[in-house]
């Protein structure tokens, strides 16, 4: 019996041998080997962060964390200089042309948003392979906090765009406001402090459990409230006093850049003033990061914690005349700050590869061990992050990295008509309105002056050569015309179209007292042969030819679609301030002559007219342009106040004979349909379905926000507007924490909604470029290795073999879905091709050998370059 207990005895002692090793057994939890835990992550992002000014010069305690112990790359850009379209392609890994986040307004953080692309974004990938994941901060700009995004298990998000004071927060679903003291409200410190106390319960409780935390700091986006006590840090900051700075007006670049002028001395002021308080807001971030270092130290996860550390996008402050803003594609809005350090990250070193806001998704899904999801667009920069080092002592020579060397910049977007609930896409061939004009009159069907049977449309070439589509009158054709007031046998009219034919019973009006005076004898014929009034020949015979000279007038043809806008002779550079909102004339206008503005008219034989002063200083002509913009907005306000009368008075016609209600039905509704005219009766440029309830409803609500804001503007007395432009109104009541703004109100126009464009931007041994399709048809290309501050746009200088080279590879990065197509060196790889080359090694697949880029030449151009261009 005593050897039976001795066996059992014996054995229990080999199997806890067994199960817990020597020296192991009886350590804590917090205290076993952790070599095989999956790192931490943290990702510091900042909001409207420059690089090129200078920004993270001030940050010294930030550059000494993150340069000495980890990589600074020297190329980060991103994909869209815009705050909600950024953020919301690094959290998805995907451009804007596929995740449809465009502006800060339209899909950011919407319905369509949070059931399509926030379920897959990077936190919900972790959080569902065991880590505690956690955001603090600034989200995108239109979330309201009514919710809690999907794979966040804590949650401190900012409702709405960046604030420092007097902002409200959601905390896991729960709204709470903050106001106005320092240091508990002020966003930068509460959000540090918040997710310090975050990481270290999670590693007291869950000491095992990797953690992923996103601090996004509101700091330097405006209001750009500073802490007290750095208030006074950087009198003289001037940084941002670049080449570029205050380099205005630049004909040769797209409208916004010809149209915007110099700064004025309070405009200049007011950039010293902004670049002192942004960096002043950085200090507070730099101390975040010091912050975070020294916890992590002191709870021995530095070593295992990758640290990321960027910006959503760049910033200009007085760059080409724009007093402040960001969605340009020049470099100072599209380069960002980019620092990682983490284990196997090389120390101390500047990495010059090309990564982007997209890789950001990618990587940190890579760090935590999955794989790259097939619709992500970016790549994992890990395989950048190794340090190389030999296998053995016989590999001598390095694997070469393959990376990719060009990436597309788009902002804002093309409306895609829809039929039959399926999205139409874009035309193949990327050709402005004259040449596919051009192309469609090439055909028979539109060749014939209205003479075919059925033929809905002709060609005719205007009086300024230009051919124009103009519907046929006979929609029958020539042998089956339509005569007004009988009604056809053969097609019968729409029962719409009888309320407005003379029925038997109908009121005899005579409008022959209406009649203008001064017409030529055509047009009286036309207006006696008809019973009602023509709307398009009415207004034909009083604007045709002031329009069709105020369209040609300023035009400067070097490509078609690249317009420069020229003054009159002998126009200098005299800024003379509101030079162009009063004066005297030189001479009396003639009797005959139209007086348009009080510096303008318009004379007997269609020519405009205005006074030498006008053309003296380019200060002149713009100022007077101002007004003249001024009052266009002015009338459309009155017109669309008009319609909205007209409307009221359409249903409240009178029942009783009434002879006016004839004349306003003439003037005003449209020309008679056939019933079952189908497509036919279509523009040819325009889609069937595209106009149906859905796309009205959105462009009536588009109508009534714009006539809300104009109603506000009126209201609070805002001259600060100028049509198709943004603009903004500064005065002293605009910054609330010093250093206060004392000089008076302004007012500057900086950026524009409808800015649509798409660029390449390339880094490669051979090449350093920029180059952009606007959605006007307008061209820059900029060389970067000899004009590294975009001063000029070279786009003259280049062959159209190379044009059209530059618009391939745009039009393939535009229709990318997906790491395999939107990243081009990386494709012959993927798919089985060269595997070797290095940094200086690019263009593995369909290398074109593009000549040497020619000298400008102002006497010599390319002539039309968009024909034959295909997408």
């Amino acid at each position: 019996m005593a050897a039976r207990l001795l066996l059992l005895l014996f054995v229990c002692m080999t199997l806890s041998e067994a199960q817990f090793p020597s020296g192991q057994r009886l350590k804590p939890r917090i205290q076993r080997d952790r070599r095989n835990i999956r790192p931490n992550i943290i990702l510091v992002l900042t909001d409207d962060q420059d690089v090129e000014l200078g920004s993270m010069q001030a940050m010294n305690k930030t550059r000494r964390i993150m340069e000495e112990g980890g990589t600074f790359f020297s190329n980060a850009f991103v994909t869209t200089p815009m705050c909600c379209p950024s953020r919301s392609s690094m959290l998805t890994g995907k451009y804007v042309h596929n995740h449809n986040t465009y502006t800060n307004n339209e899909n950011c953080s919407s319905l369509s948003w949070q059931r399509q692309h926030e379920p897959r974004t990077f936190g919900v990938y972790l959080n569902g392979t065991g880590y505690r994941t956690a955001f603090f901060g600034k989200y995108l700009n239109e979330y309201n906090g009514s919710y809690v995004p999907a794979g966040w298990r804590e949650w401190l998000g900012l409702v709405k765009n960046s604030r420092f004071y007097n902002y409200t927060l959601s905390r896991n679903g729960v709204r709470e406001k903050h106001g106005a003291q320092y240091p508990q409200d002020y966003l930068t410190d509460l959000i540090t402090a918040e997710s310090i106390r975050y990481f270290r319960s999670s590693k007291r409780v869950y000491p095992h459990r990797p953690v992923l935390m996103v601090l996004s700091h509101a700091a330097p986006h405006g209001p750009e409230d500073s802490a007290p006590q750095y208030s006074n840090a950087f009198p003289n900051a001037s940084q941002h006093i670049t080449p570029s700075y205050n380099y205005a007006p630049n004909p040769d670049k797209h409208w916004i850049m010809r149209y915007t002028g110099p700064m004025r001395p309070i405009h200049m002021e007011f950039t010293n003033v902004l670049q002192r308080k942004r960096l002043q807001t950085l200090l507070s971030v730099d101390d975040s990061m010091e912050k975070l270092h020294n916890m992590l130290v002191e709870t021995g996860e530095l070593e295992n914690t990758y640290i990321i550390y960027t910006s959503d996008h760049g910033y200009h402050i007085g760059q080409f005349g724009l007093v402040k803003g960001k969605s340009m594609p020049y470099e100072f809005d599209i380069r960002v700050p980019f620092y990682i350090r983490g284990p196997n990250v090389e120390q101390g070193s500047i990495n010059p590869h090309m990564v982007l806001n997209i890789d950001l998704a990618p990587t940190i899904l890579d760090i935590a061990g999955l794989d790259t999801p097939a619709d992500m667009d970016g790549k994992s920069i890990l395989s950048l992050l190794d340090t190389d080092k030999p296998a053995n002592r016989f590999q001598v020579t390095r694997k070469p990295k393959v990376w990719r060397d060009s990436f597309l910049v788009e902002r804002g977007k093309l409306l895609h008509p829809r039929v039959e609930g399926k999205e139409v896409s874009q035309e193949e061939n990327f050709l402005p309105k004259h040449q596919r004009v051009k192309d469609l009159c090439q055909r028979a069907e539109y060749q014939t002056p209205c003479q075919q049977t059925g033929q809905k449309w002709q060609c005719v070439e205007d009086a300024s050569g230009k051919l124009r589509l103009f519907k046929c009158k006979n929609e029958g054709g020539g042998t089956k015309a339509f005569q007004r007031g009988v009604v056809s046998h053969q097609q019968p009219i729409s029962i719409k179209s009888q309320l407005y034919l003379p029925s038997s019973d109908a009121c005899n009006c005579d409008f022959s007292d209406l009649l203008p005076t001064n017409v030529r004898p055509s047009i009286t014929r036309s207006f006696k042969k008809k019973s009602f009034f023509s709307k398009k020949k009415f207004k034909a015979v009083k604007s045709y030819s002031r329009n069709r000279y105020s369209r040609s007038v300023f035009e400067l043809n070097v490509y078609p679609g690249n317009h420069s806008v020229v003054g009159g002779a002998g126009q200098n550079e005299s800024q003379d301030e509101f030079s162009g909102m009063g004066g005297v004339e030189d001479a009396a206008a003639p009797s005959s002559a139209v007086k348009v503005t009080h510096r303008c008219s318009i004379l007997s034989n269609a020519s405009v007219k205005c006074d030498t002063g006008v053309y003296k200083s380019l200060q002149a002509w713009k100022d007077h342009k101002l007004h003249i913009d001024h009052e266009i907005e002015t009338l459309q306000t009155k017109i669309k106040n008009l319609r909205e009368v007209r409307g009221h008075l359409k249903k409240s016609r009178p029942l009783e004979c009434d002879c006016n209600k004839y004349l306003y039905k003439a003037k005003l509704k449209k020309k008679l349909r056939f019933r079952g005219g189908g497509e036919g009766g279509l523009h040819p440029f325009r889609k069937g379905g595209a106009w149906n309830k859905k796309a009205w409803l959105q462009k009536e609500q588009k109508r009534r926000k714009k006539m809300r804001k104009m109603i506000k503007r009126i209201r609070n007395n805002d001259t600060c507007s100028m049509p198709g432009l943004t603009c903004f109104t500064h005065d002293n009541q605009h910054w609330h924490t010093p250093p206060l703004w004392t000089l008076g109100s302004f007012c500057a126009c900086t950026s524009a909604n409808n800015n649509t464009y798409w660029c390449l931007r390339t880094i490669n041994e051979t090449h350093n470029f920029l180059f952009c399709e606007f959605a006007t048809g307008f061209l820059e290309y900029f060389d970067l290795s000899t004009d590294p501050y975009q001063l000029i746009n070279a786009v003259g200088s280049l062959d159209r073999t190379v044009l059209n080279q530059l618009h391939v590879q745009l039009m393939e990065l535009r229709g990318c879905k997906g790491h395999k197509q939107c990243n081009p060196r990386t494709r012959s790889v993927e798919l089985g091709g060269r595997a070797h080359g290095g940094f200086g090694d690019y263009r593995l697949f369909e290398r074109r050998k593009w000549p040497r880029v020619k000298k400008p030449s102002s006497s010599r151009t390319l002539g039309p370059i968009w024909d034959g261009w295909k997408g």
